[in-house]
């Protein structure tokens, strides 16, 4: 890169500092140092499970957000995308008013843009590696809002694109799981000729994108419309089928495929082992929003069961956490809580969800961990019992970690509570696959340059590996994976 004074002297940077010179309030200057996203209001937004609280940036947004691009020499927030989008490439065209462009360079390495631009940790990826954010410690470009902006005009406009695909070289390839892992896989295997095919144990495609995320956050019609694309490239989809069970990997390899992509995810829920866990209504993160999410128990014509609650904790503090305790919110509870016990600084949410579950009314109760739970006559939980902690010394995590303060116990009356402190592993393809490598958590070992297991014919990827992160760390690693399996093929 350029010497930092040399490039502060670039006339788009002169005429962007003059222009905040001018700014005669507060709102001028954040309207020149960052678009704010339009929102639904909070008291409004509670009332709908199935409506986005984001609403998108307008075209001329775009374009005034995507002109604060200062056109890096060496820009370094692609080094910040786990899928390696070219992001200069793809805000230049919104800057130009070509925003079609800007929907085909995104998917020139993303299968999922219009998804990643809703629930991609952006702050901690590139826009954390944004040239404002290093060396000027200043507000980044909002890249996340960008990428939503250009996938969804494309949609809107009715002009999809479908990426460049190469000659069919008749070389049957399968993903076990849906998931985002699998989609970015299947995308890129599929450009380079394969014939590819996905396989889904449950009724409907995209794994946590379908069941883990509420549809505030990502509507279910967004996830399909981006399936409907990797059709169009030519990946077919198989749901209802259990790989080890419907059909084993032997039988897979008789039928013809060469290679496996194991991206089965972490479905397993954890619990605390806590006296009364057992009752009625305490209930994992996993259950609860796939009822929600996947099952549409939200929808009174449904008649997917699911329990609510006046006074409803969620035990977390994570982004299941926050979407469990707003989906809650939005099914009726007088009172949502997240018991954490670390303090809001230590949360490993996005601070955007964290922000708007405030907004939204939920309480949040710190420094807190439930030890016991107490039920009614009828096996239902009443109240639990929580105990109060305090902050020591750093963790393995580099968080610090927390610990009891003696006799701080108090209850708090409850009627629903939700755990999402964690998933393990889906024990299933290990448990299928004797000479399979796995960790003593129960993920799969791979070579984490190439996501190459024991098996040499099977790669693997996503939380399967990683025991649960993010989608876009699990995306990164089905391009991966796609790269090096391509290698091995070409090699036998």
């Amino acid at each position: 890169m350029a010497d930092y004074k040399e490039y502060l002297k670039t006339e788009r940077e002169k005429e962007w500092r003059a222009e905040l010179r001018k700014a005669t309030s507060n709102k001028e200057r954040t309207s020149l140092i960052r678009v704010q996203m339009p929102e639904r209001e909070p008291m409004e937004r509670i009332k709908y499970q199935d409506k986005e609280v984001n609403l998108g940036l307008t075209a001329e947004q775009a374009m005034a957000e995507a002109r604060r691009c200062l056109d890096c020499p060496s820009p370094t927030c692609i080094e910040g995308c786990p899928v390696s989008i070219n992001i200069p490439k793809f805000i230049k065209n919104i800057e130009r008013g070509e925003f079609l462009e800007a929907a085909k360079a995104l998917k020139e390495t993303s299968s999922l843009p219009a998804v990643c631009g809703r629930v991609c940790p952006q702050e901690k990826q590139c826009e954390a590696q944004c040239f404002y954010t290093v060396k000027m410690k200043a507000i980044p470009v909002a890249i996340g809002h960008l990428e939503r902006f250009a996938a969804d005009f494309e949609r809107e406009s009715g002009s999809m694109s479908v990426p460049e695909i190469a000659s069919a070289n008749g070389i049957k390839v399968a993903a076990i799981g849906s998931g985002p892992a699998s989609l970015s896989w299947a995308g890129d295997m599929v450009k380079l000729g394969y014939d590819v095919t996905v396989f889904e144990a449950l009724h409907e495609i995209g794994g946590v994108l379908k069941y883990g995320i509420p549809e505030f956050r990502l509507p279910n019609s967004i996830v399909d419309i981006e399936l409907q694309n990797l059709q169009k490239m030519g990946v077919k989809f198989e749901n209802n089928f259990i790989v080890g069970k419907t059909a084993s990997f032997d039988d897979l390899k008789a039928e013809g495929f060469k290679a496996f992509f194991v991206a089965s995810g972490a479905g397993l829920p954890r619990f605390m082992n806590i006296p009364g866990e057992n009752y009625n209504g305490i209930l994992s993160s996993n259950e609860y929003l796939t009822r929600v999410n996947l099952m549409n128990a939200a929808n009174s014509n449904f008649d997917t069961p699911v329990l609510r609650g006046k006074n409803v904790a969620v035990i977390g503090g994570g982004n299941t956490a926050m979407d469990s305790v707003r989906t809650a919110k939005r099914l009726g509870a007088e009172r949502s809580m997240i018991v954490y016990r670390r303090t809001r600084d230590e949360m490993p949410a996005r601070v955007e969800e964290i922000h708007h579950a405030e907004e939204e009314g939920i309480e949040f109760i710190n420094l807190a961990n439930p030890i016991q739970y107490f039920a009614d006559e009828k096996g239902r939980v009443k109240s639990m019992r929580v105990q109060r902690m305090e902050l020591g010394e750093p963790d393995a995590s580099g968080r610090r970690s927390p610990k009891v303060i003696e006799g701080s116990e108090y209850n708090i009356d409850v009627d629903l509570v939700v755990v999402a402190v964690g998933v393990s592993p889906n024990p299933l393809i290990p448990s299928a696959l004797k000479e399979l490598k796995v960790s003593r958590w129960g993920t799969i070992e791979v070579d984490k340059d190439t996501m190459q297991s024991s098996i040499p014919e099977l790669f693997a990827g996503g939380d399967i590996v990683r025991g649960g992160a993010t989608v876009i760390l699990a995306m990164g690693d089905g391009r991966k994976a796609a790269e090096n399996m391509d290698k091995y093929l070409k090699s036998l």
